[in-house]
């Protein structure tokens, strides 16, 4: 029988070309080596996990005893910081309603203190008024002289018990007019230097060196051929030359 022959001119069951066959085995191998790695790296994890030995009662045990103290611990302390929380809540509490009884008393107390703050004053006048209202009744009874005399007496005590709560008077009367201190009501012509006080109309106060009431005074000026006294505009500072 003859043979047929294929397309190429070789036989259909001759011997075939042995070069794709070499490089499929040749990629092969490729291949399993890239594999391979991460297969032994998924291993090796199990492989150690396998390797290490379970703990023992004793191991276990311990480790509890460990976890049950540390929770023991931060439960104490959790214990702690509740119970100063707890105590400066309440300490807090105490000092606002001290503080809320100081606001009512700093209150009250400012409150009498603008409705009673001269009764001790009002209690040291009492006897002035006692003795001029005496004054007063006996005046018919006694000559002028006499009466005189406890006025006088009655004005020394005004002026204790002024000087007790610290108000002093002070006069004016022959020192240079001051401003400051001086009230003046009319210029006068007089031989005195211009400028300086003649006349008192009411002396001057003070409250611990602090001016209360000015002293009202009259000012003199040059003389310009007439003795009638001339207003002072403003009533605080003598004005110029009245012609």
């Amino acid at each position: 029988m003859s043979e047929h022959q294929n397309g190429d001119g070789a036989p259909p069951g001759g011997p075939q070309d042995p070069q794709p066959a070499k490089l499929a085995e040749a990629e092969q191998p490729q291949e399993a080596q890239a594999e391979q790695p991460q297969e032994a790296q998924a291993e090796q994890p199990q492989e150690a996990q396998a390797e290490q030995p379970p703990l023992t009662r004793e191991e276990l045990e311990r480790k509890a005893a460990q976890l049950s103290a540390m929770l023991e611990e931060s439960m104490s302390r959790a214990r702690e910081t509740q119970e100063r929380l707890k105590d400066t809540h309440e300490r807090l509490l105490r000092v606002a309603a001290e503080f809320d009884n100081f606001k009512k008393r700093a209150t009250k107390e400012r409150e009498d203190a603008q409705k009673f703050g001269i009764e001790r004053l009002l209690k040291d006048f009492l006897p002035v008024a006692d003795n001029l209202e005496r004054a007063l009744d006996h005046a018919e009874e006694h000559d002028l002289r006499q009466v005189i005399e406890g006025v006088k007496l009655v004005q020394k005590l005004l002026e204790n018990t002024l000087t007790k709560h610290g108000v002093t008077g002070f006069s004016a009367l022959g020192q240079p007019f001051d401003p400051n201190l001086h009230e003046a009501l009319m210029q006068q012509e007089s031989d005195a230097p211009a400028g300086t006080v003649v006349s008192e109309m009411s002396r001057g106060y003070k409250l611990n060196e602090r001016l209360v009431r000015p002293a009202a005074v009259v000012v003199a000026r040059p003389r310009s051929g007439g003795d009638t006294p001339q207003a002072a505009p403003g009533g605080s500072a003598p004005p110029g030359d009245v012609k």
